[in-house]
């Protein structure tokens, strides 16, 4: 059986006539997978194509601009990584695709931490199509090993809400997952979408649900850190526990329960937007390691 086709559906991007290139192929992926993250409800406190959870600047339509935007972007990091570009190169790449991203949006942040992770994973995708990397190494592996110091080391954004937050509770944040490999997505985000195809065969967005809870339960998101503090954090990091260990998606009434939760978040103002990119990411990995099968 393939788990993706129950996780991620009506992928065609390999047999679209118009799209004739590598990077273009990951590029016209990762937009995807941007878009499916925003498909996904009931996903506590965040943006999604029913409700705009405990934002009142952003909205689903927004978000969709922006992934379409950011997709020329992801192929120039595919393109890079192709050519195995130093951080240096990356970084540039992706200011110009956040620039984008806020003319697209009206100054609104909707993909900053996406196009650093999910642009990091097409540059990766970019090394090894090259020839620069083993195609059996986990493209996580891939973005620690090559550029893992570069991003430790790189220049700070000293008014970002991440940035803040790191500094004030010690949370490592997007740099650090990064530089370790992105562990969520291989050890949490991955695992919890291939168990969901099993809880809950035939709804994949039940499957994306359970990933966004699994990884709110052990995220030290900078987003919450950010809106709700110590106690925010802890809150949802409980909050989706609790919903995983009353067996998430495979419970009968796991919609209602799932929106509860939902419902708490928004009522505090707490939205996870490091869970809803690493959601992005897991997908993107995911696809890629089955097309790697295939």
């Amino acid at each position: 059986m393939n788990v993706l086709a129950s996780v991620v559906p009506n992928i065609s991007i390999a047999e679209n006539p118009r799209i004739r290139s590598f990077p273009q192929h990951i590029a016209a992926l990762a937009e995807h997978c941007l878009r499916l993250e925003i498909e996904t409800w009931p996903k506590p406190g965040l943006v999604s194509h029913i409700n705009t959870g405990s934002h009142t600047d952003m909205d689903a339509d927004m978000f969709r601009r922006s992934a379409f935007v950011l997709r020329p972007y992801f192929a120039e990091m595919v393109e890079a990584g192709m050519r195995d570009e130093s951080m240096s190169v990356l970084r540039k790449i992706g200011l110009r695709a956040e620039r984008a991203m806020l003319h697209a949006t009206g100054g609104v942040n909707t993909h900053r931490g996406a196009i650093f992770g999910v642009g990091l994973l097409c540059a990766a995708a970019g090394l090894r199509e090259g020839g620069h990397a083993d195609p059996q190494t986990p493209l996580g592996v891939h973005v620690s090993r090559r550029w893992g110091k570069e991003v430790l080391a790189g220049p700070r954004l000293p008014g970002s809400h991440g940035e803040l937050a790191g500094s004030r509770y010690g949370a490592g944040g997007a740099r650090q997952e990064a530089a370790q490999g992105f562990p969520c997505v291989y050890q949490i985000g991955l695992p919890a979408l291939r168990d969901a195809a099993r809880l809950a065969p035939g709804n994949p967005e039940a499957a994306r649900v359970q990933a966004c809870f699994a990884l709110i339960a052990v995220l030290e998101d900078t987003n919450l850190l950010h809106r709700g503090g110590l106690d925010g954090l802890r809150f949802a990091q409980q909050a989706a526990q609790e919903f995983l260990d009353q067996g998430g998606v495979g419970h009968e009434e796991w919609l209602r329960r799932a929106e509860t939760v939902h419902h708490a978040f928004v009522e505090r103002r707490l939205s996870p937007g490091g869970a809803a990119d690493l959601l992005a990411m897991s997908l993107f990995v995911m696809e890629l390691e089955e097309e790697a099968v295939l």
